[in-house]
């Protein structure tokens, strides 16, 4: 299938979006497709890529993130995001099984399990949430600054998931196979 927007060389990109991808460049050593799709707009490029810097900075770990990021982009059906964050879930120390795990929205860890049945219930009700599922989170040890970030982690993941679902853009990692629904 080809992209239903211009994946542009990272040369032929806005010169708005020119730092961006050099920063993305130094960070990956290429530039995953995905991001050149959204450098066709330089605004939406900087949103995304300070988004990934700021939350990177944050007080979530990076294997928590990761692991949110592959719930969400299964239960999205974003193949681009699940390839890209089970590769990154790896390289931030989740072992291949506790990568399929978080897809499914499981984790043997209850921190983590209830991290991730956050993120998804957040998904499913688009953004909706009770005293109760906020208070669920708390009870197994997050606190305020967390909830937030795990909010925010949704956020952008929706937001790489609807770029890559709504304008196939290639998979640039290895493949991973979504959960059967």
């Amino acid at each position: 299938m080809t992209a239903r927007i211009p994946v542009l060389d990272p040369q032929s990109a806005p010169a708005g979006s020119q730092v961006a991808l050099a920063q993305i460049h130094g960070a990956f050593g290429v530039v995953p497709k995905m991001f050149r799709a959204v450098s066709n707009s330089p605004a939406a490029l900087q949103s995304m890529w300070g988004a990934f810097g700021a939350l990177g900075g944050g007080v979530i770990p990076a294997k928590l993130g990761e692991q949110i990021a592959v719930a969400v982009a299964d239960r999205n059906r974003c193949e681009y995001c699940l390839a890209a964050h089970t590769a990154l879930g790896r390289k931030a120390g989740a072992s291949a099984d506790e990568m399929t795990a978080a897809q499914g929205g499981q984790s043997n860890d209850p921190k983590t399990a209830a991290a991730l049945a956050f993120a998804l219930q957040l998904v499913e009700s688009r953004g909706q949430s009770s005293d109760a599922d906020v208070a669920r989170l708390r009870e197994v040890g997050f606190n305020d600054e967390e909830i937030v970030e795990i909010v925010a982690h949704v956020a952008l993941n929706l937001f790489t998931n609807y770029i890559n679902v709504a304008f196939a853009v290639p998979v640039d990692f290895p493949q991973v196979k979504l959960t059967a629904r």
